[in-house]
């Protein structure tokens, strides 16, 4: 019969007998496994009285809407839970009378006396309160969710909020509001994406109902690509991932979409300077079906043919996107969600065309089951697209040049409420990858040549286990373990590289051609994840938390900021898994017995291991060899976060502050010695306010000062006939910053009379950004000064250097 080899070589059979061989993660993963078991049977020493299941969904009365994160508390016994991401809630009690009160920001609580002698399904239906909160809330959770929840490192944005902040043309933007909470940055205008705690763009998982985004902003990072109208629920994890979670190394952004009102029609929009949104959503069954539309489109493209330049009208310059979902109930047991996103940004000029486009497409189907009053579960089958294409002419004489990453994903995931002490968390997910790196085409008189990289192929496994325990009153501890493989394979070519000298392009010894399927080679991954809370008093607690985090998938740039041309490739023979170990401290305070002012301290230090650089003149693009121009190093971030936020009242916001240092270090670069990041901001400030007038004026605005980003200038100059040559003899990286960055918003929004009806909802928004027009500068070059060659000049070039004032028109009925 031969041996028989599993792609995670822990079982091998032969024939004459059968011997199975753990691997050392496995044997690390039997033991957690192990203590989980303990830990769970402790809990459960003692009980001999009969106990019952109280389980259901949680919802919006209104439109029907799952609410997440609700509170489902019995009073007698002091027990709670939290309804889960679908509404879930599942609460073990003993025998007996109990009084359940439900309660979340912005409804009204419900209670109920129940006769608890068997299990019982219990569905509740929060009313919003008459009298909304005038105050505006960074979350939707309970006021005390800062001090009282197990997490730590997590911001949870509620949509509400998101739309009162201040924005670039006055356009309501998720990415930017992330970028104000502490430990989160950016270089500057234009930059796409976000850096949290010291680590690039590419290591923060972005996920829309599960599918990952690869590109999350339109127009260059100006805007981000979520339909504020569409988006129910935002929470940014920095640190303490649960082990549901991996594949990234800093953070994850998990973005969910409305399921849609199942009790009536709803329509929502704005209309604005740069583009105009509109959803839509209603029940297809009432009360048992819905769905939700909503599309954005940018239109200043559309006055381009008035121009007198014949350039300019033959040009085009816009984006678009569309968010749907759909979701209808089966049975009581039964649930199916099928949801996508499909957006891109489309640029064109000139004669012979030049044409620029590149956008996501996603789609996710997930099937809810409820097994029995403790048990959930969800299954989900995802796709995620992202590509870009330029090309010049036609397919007679011109070129064409596309790249892509193409995901398709299998993630069973279950939760198991063992007793209101224990809710154990378990399941998997299975990826594949496809990577199209680069390709570009010739044609020339109707012949083509084709030059650049060739396909890669990854199939990527992940097994996990957590548990959420709740030690004593006031102590309780997160913890959980995720064994991940990444099994890097053909069709394809591998090279492998002869060593050389540090910051040198390495030569290729040999090369080989793998079939279909087959492997190429494999990484095999233990993440310990860690998180505890004691409360010291009904007003603070202090928190810690630790996480490894495994990476394999690697963004190739070395520009100052990500651009559209960057490449996704795996991890290969020649490319390890990124690392990452975090470690987190925190305190947490809550002033007045309402929770009016909440507060919180973080400090937090990461390592991080196999980080990609480039050797100096590295040949990034269009280069089938380019893993010869990378080289590996070790990262390292530490800071301190500091939080105050008031929540109610007719000022709110917050204010953030962030000192921190994010360095690396390569053989080869700088001397070998630690260099800044060119994400690294030692100091970065957020101010945030909200002011409410009356209930039909509110004002807002934001202040941002961060210390400038590092660069690198020459330390001398070489003159060569006549001209100026910037010279870094040193060979230092990143040995100087730029100048600081700080800017002020304001906004404005007026809430119009409607006398037809009440339903009606209609405001004006005027917002102003960059008030004192500074000219923050996003990078600064060297350059011989055209009108004297022997002087050296210092070119500044900023993004946004003007005020910018816009008007927006939004409604909803």
């Amino acid at each position: 019969m031969g041996n028989i080899n599993f792609s995670y070589q822990l079982i091998s059979i032969q024939q004459s007998n059968v011997c199975i061989v753990l691997s050392p993660e496995f044997q690390t993963m039997k033991k957690f496994l192990l203590i989980l078991f303990v830990s769970c049977f402790c809990s459960l020493l003692g009980v001999a009285q009969q106990k019952y299941t109280i389980s259901g969904h949680v919802k919006d009365a209104a439109s029907g809407e799952d609410i997440i994160g609700a509170s489902v508390f019995a009073v007698e016994s002091k027990l709670s839970v939290a309804a889960n991401i679908y509404g879930f809630y599942s609460l073990t009690l003993p025998e007996g009378k109990h009084t359940i009160t439900v309660s979340n920001l912005g409804y009204n609580n419900f209670t109920q006396v129940i006769e608890l002698n068997k299990n019982i399904v219990l569905d509740i239906n929060l009313e919003i309160r008459s009298e909304q909160l005038k105050e505006v809330e960074i979350t939707s959770e309970k006021s005390d969710a800062n001090v009282k929840d197990i997490q730590m490192s997590v911001a949870k944005l509620d949509i509400k909020t998101i739309q009162k902040v201040p924005a670039f043309l006055g356009e309501v933007d998720l990415i930017k509001v992330i970028q104000l909470l502490p430990g989160v940055s950016t270089v500057g205008e234009g930059a796409t994406g976000f850096n949290v705690r010291g680590g690039s763009i590419d290591q923060n998982l972005v996920l829309l109902d599960d599918a990952p985004v690869y590109n999350s902003s339109h127009l260059f990072g100006f805007f981000s690509v979520f339909n504020p109208d569409a988006v129910k629920d935002v929470k940014l994890y920095k640190g303490g991932i649960p082990s549901q979670f991996g594949g990234r190394l800093s953070s994850l952004l998990d973005v969910r979409l409305k399921d849609g009102n199942n009790k009536t029609y709803h329509a929502e929009g704005g209309i604005g300077l740069l583009f105009s949104r509109l959803s839509i959503e209603g029940p297809l069954v009432k009360n048992k079906s819905s769905f939700i539309v909503a599309g954005r489109r940018s239109y200043f493209d559309l006055f381009f043919p008035l121009s007198k330049n014949k350039d300019i009208r033959e040009s085009k310059a816009y984006f678009y996107d569309l968010s749907v979902k759909l979701n209808y109930i089966l049975n009581e047991k039964d649930r199916i969600y099928l949801s996508g996103y499909f957006g891109r940004d489309v640029f064109g000029a000139g004669n012979p065309e030049f044409g620029f486009d590149l956008g996501n497409a996603t789609g996710t189907l997930r099937w809810n089951h409820i097994y029995n009053s403790k048990l959930f579960s969800n299954v989900s089958l995802i796709y995620s697209n992202y590509d870009y294409r330029i090309g010049v002419g036609d397919e007679f004489d011109g070129f064409n040049w596309k790249s892509n990453i193409i995901n398709y994903i299998v993630k069973p995931e279950f939760t198991y409420y063992l007793n209101p002490k224990n809710t154990i968390t378990f399941g998997g997910s299975a990826t594949y990858y496809t990577f199209d790196p680069g390709k570009l085409l010739f044609y020339s008189k109707g012949e083509k040549r084709e030059v650049g990289s060739e396909p890669k192929y990854a199939l990527e496994n992940a097994l996990y286990v957590g548990n959420e325990q709740r030690i004593t009153g006031r102590l309780s501890m997160q913890y959980g373990l995720r064994f991940s493989n990444f099994n890097y394979m053909g069709e394809g070519t591998a090279y492998y590289f002869r060593d050389t000298v540090p910051n040198v392009r390495k030569d290729t010894i040999n090369s080989k051609t793998f079939n279909n399927f087959e492997t190429i080679t494999s990484y095999n991954n233990l993440e310990p994840r860690f998180s505890l809370k004691f409360e010291v008093t009904d007003q603070s607690s202090i928190k810690a938390s630790y996480n490894r985090t495994t990476q394999n998938l690697h963004l190739i740039s070395n520009a100052a900021a990500s651009t559209p041309l960057d490449v996704w490739i795996p991890s290969t023979n020649n490319i390890k898994p990124q690392i990452a170990d975090q470690v987190a401290l925190g305190y947490f305070r809550n002033f007045r017995e309402d929770n009016m002012y909440e507060t919180s301290v973080e400090a937090y230090y990461k390592e991080m291991q196999n980080q990609v650089d480039y050797i100096d003149g590295a040949d990034l693009l269009l280069n089938k060899l380019v893993e010869g121009d990378l080289m590996s190093g070790t990262g390292r971030a530490y800071g301190l976060e500091l939080y105050v936020k008031k929540a109610k009242g007719d000022l709110t916001g917050w204010v953030s502050y962030t000192l921190s240092r994010s360095e690396r270090k390569v053989n080869g670069i700088n001397n070998n010695d630690w260099y800044p990041n060119r994400f690294d901001k030692v100091h970065n400030l957020n101010v945030v306010g909200m002011y409410t007038l009356n209930k039909r004026l509110e004002f807002g605005s934001t202040f941002v000062f961060g210390t400038g980003t590092p660069a690198t200038f020459p330390t001398n100059r070489i003159e060569y006939q006549g001209y100026i040559i910037p010279h870094n003899i040193s060979g230092s990286r990143n040995n100087a910053r730029i100048p600081v960055y700080h800017r002020l918003d304001l906004s404005a929004t007026l809430h119009l009379k409607d006398k037809r009806s009440g339903k009606y909802k209609h405001d004006l928004v005027v917002s102003v950004y960059n008030v004192y027009a500074r000219r923050n500068p996003f990078s600064i070059y060297f350059r011989s000064n055209p009108e004297n060659p022997q002087q050296t000049q210092a070119v500044q070039f900023s993004v946004v250097g003007n005020i910018i004032p816009s008007v927006a028109y939004n409604f909803k009925f």
